[in-house]
Order: structure tokens, then C-alpha cells, then sequence
């Protein structure tokens, strides 16, 4: 009798086993980021990643794969870019903040809020013809005024895949909130 509390567990945990061994893999942040800028975008350009809440990105996902000609591995990628986009950076292993200063924390929460799911967190961009912040010749050497109006107004660098969206696709944006990520891109990746 003592044999068939054993038994029987080690006949579940064989079927548990078994069971996640033919679970599909989880989607991959980079995977989809790439694969979004190489199917999506083509017809939706870049549009925010909150446009849509993240039970709607599955039917969505669900109904574009097959127009795509996506593969289920390739949908899952694509949803959790998306859905990571939704989220708060701290969520998807953002560093914690570490400016001191009251407009640079700000305007760092707003870049990896809304900017890092392009921009990547190292301000070199995750997508194909995303402007890499960190080189001197790059976008931080145009004045404020002109990237100011980038990012308010949307812009496609020539020969870029896709633009960004007028205020990287976060309507809820203002004057305060882009200067103070401007500050903080030139703070953080413009030395």
C-alpha cells in the first residue's frame, strides 16, 4: 500500500512532464520585434502598441497571421512584442531609474514607457532603420528644435522601413513630456 502514493505520483508528474514538452515556446520580445517591422509594418506602419488592449492583440494577431503567412511561433513573438509594448518598462526588465534629478526621471520614464519597444532600452534601436541614439553623427546631433518637431509630428528617416509616429505613438503626450525625453536622450545617450 506504501508503493501506490508513489507510484501514482510519479505517474502524474511523468504525464506534467510530458504535457510541457509539447507546449509551444513562449513568444520573444526581439523575435517579434523583428518580425513586426518585416510583415506588420508594411501596411500598419508603426502604429502604438496601445491601440489596442492586449486581449485585443490576440484576436488581431489571430486574424492577420494567416494574411501574413505567419507561423505560430512567429505570432507568439509578434504578441509579445506588442503586449510587452503595453506594458510598464519595469515589466519587461527595465533597469530602475537612477536619475536624480526631477525632469530626467521623468522624461526616463517616459522613454521606457514608450519609446524602448523601438529604441531598445540602449538607445540603439530593435528594429531595421530605427536611428541609433548613441552614435555622435546620429539623431542627437540635430538640434532641439528639429527633434522636438520629430517626435511631436511623427518622421521617416530616408530609406527607413517604416516612421515613428507622431509622439511615438502615445497621443497623451505633451510639450513637457517631449522635451523632458529629449533631455534625458541627450543626457543618457548623447555624451
Amino acid at each position: 500500500m506504501a508503493l501506490l502514493p508513489t507510484t501514482l505520483g510519479l505517474l502524474t508528474l511523468g504525464v506534467s512532464v510530458g504535457q510541457a514538452a509539447d507546449y509551444p515556446a513562449p513568444g520573444d520580445f526581439q523575435r517579434g520585434a523583428k518580425t513586426w517591422s518585416e510583415n506588420c509594418a508594411r501596411c500598419h506602419n508603426i502604429r502604438g502598441p496601445r491601440e489596442l488592449r492586449d486581449d485585443q492583440w490576440i484576436s488581431t494577431i489571430f486574424h492577420m497571421r494567416v494574411r501574413a503567412g505567419l507561423t505560430g511561433q512567429e505570432s507568439r513573438d509578434v504578441l509579445t512584442f506588442l503586449q510587452a509594448s503595453n506594458t510598464t518598462p519595469a515589466s519587461i526588465g527595465a533597469a530602475p531609474a537612477t536619475q536624480s534629478d526631477g525632469a530626467s526621471v521623468s522624461g526616463q520614464a517616459i522613454f521606457r514607457q514608450t519609446c524602448v519597444a523601438c529604441h531598445g532600452i540602449d538607445g540603439k534601436g530593435v528594429l531595421p532603420g530605427v536611428p541609433d541614439f548613441t552614435l555622435g553623427d546620429g539623431p542627437l546631433s540635430k538640434q532641439d528644435a528639429i527633434l522636438i518637431k520629430h517626435i511631436t509630428e511623427g518622421f521617416q528617416s530616408p530609406g527607413a522601413p517604416m516612421a515613428m509616429p507622431p509622439k511615438g505613438g502615445n497621443p497623451d503626450l505633451n510639450v513637457d513630456d517631449i522635451q523632458a525625453v529629449l533631455g534625458y536622450l541627450r543626457d543618457t545617450f548623447g555624451k
